[in-house]
């Protein structure tokens, strides 16, 4: 009989083309994960990876049982789900969850307390991940349920093995000291009313960076960017100063003090917020209870979306 752990390793090694890089996701040795490739193709009676410069490929063999790896392991997720189902759905054992940082702050840490609480047999273990690699792990079952959002308006890609649902709305505002002309605005921020600011903004390449730019794209002249920091809660540090203002999505917005005054936007940048797991493990009773904790609106608790396609 195939061994299961020996394929989970083939399939994660297809997937990020290293035997390291499988190792570290898998939380193997490379050589512990060598040895699981070695099993399988003795197991298969013939090679399933070749090297290919610093990496690997996959053999026409190998590509084979990659290709028929998910129907093997949604048939044992299955299998697991039908019996935990029959011990009443009580959400019990660990619910591994991956989900970017400001998702994380604000969405996954406010449930715990209530979760632990409704489950006390469930062992929650958090991972932050952004988006493509925490869709790979629930995908590859080295996570049980992930916390994605969309890449610059288009909505996250789901493999045909995972579904998902529609969690919330993020949107962004500016936020500014207490003292701040724009604090005393009774209507909506537009582009213009952010003529000659400085900022603090979050590094180029991270989404929060493209929202930045795309929000002082109508303002003349150059922004004058200060200051570029990763953590909103430094961003909010070096607002407190005065000397500065920051775009900061409420999601990832802690508590503000209360010389800071966050001001909304007349066309604020937004991204759409989805939990996704995988399809075999629909029935699971701790991702049910995890995904009541995480939808906000009960109105969207049972909206669903499937790979590619964008939620109601």
């Amino acid at each position: 009989m195939m061994d299961v752990g020996a394929l989970r390793a083939l399939q994660t090694v297809a997937a990020l083309g290293t035997l390291a890089r499988a190792a570290d996701e898998l939380g193997f040795t490379p050589s512990a994960v060598s040895q699981q490739i070695k099993r399988l193709e003795r197991q298969v009676g013939a090679p399933v990876l070749a090297p290919a410069g610093r990496g690997v490929v996959l053999t026409p063999a190998g590509r084979a049982v990659v290709d028929a790896a998910p129907a093997v392991f949604q048939a044992l997720e299955r299998c697991t789900e039908a019996g935990r189902s029959v011990a009443r759905g009580a959400p019990r054992g660990t619910l591994r969850v991956v989900a970017f940082s400001t998702a994380i702050r604000g969405l996954v840490a406010p449930v715990v307390p209530q979760l632990s609480r409704q489950c006390p047999d469930l062992r929650l273990e958090v991972t932050e991940q952004d988006p493509d690699p925490a869709l790979r792990s629930v995908e590859a079952g080295a996570a049980d349920l992930a916390v994605v959002h969309d890449a610059d308006g288009l909505p996250a890609s789901l493999p045909e093995s995972l579904t998902g649902r529609h969690l919330m709305t993020d949107v962004g505002d500016v936020v500014v000291h207490r003292g701040h002309r724009l604090a005393a605005l009774d209507r909506p921020v537009t582009a213009a009313d952010l003529t000659g600011d400085a900022w603090v903004t979050s590094p180029p390449g991270s989404v929060c960076h493209q929202w930045f730019r795309r929000l002082v794209a109508d303002v003349p002249g150059e922004p004058d960017v200060r200051h570029r920091v990763d953590d909103f809660a430094t961003q909010l540090a070096l607002v407190a100063s005065g000397e500065v203002v920051a775009l900061v999505p409420r999601l990832a917005r802690p508590p503000l003090a209360d010389d800071l005054v966050a001001v909304p936007l007349a066309r604020p940048p937004r991204r759409e917020v989805h939990a996704a797991w995988r399809r075999s493990a629909d029935t699971s009773p701790a991702i049910r209870a995890a995904l009541a904790e995480l939808t906000p609106d009960p109105a969207h608790a049972h909206a669903q979306y499937r790979s590619g396609q964008h939620p109601a």
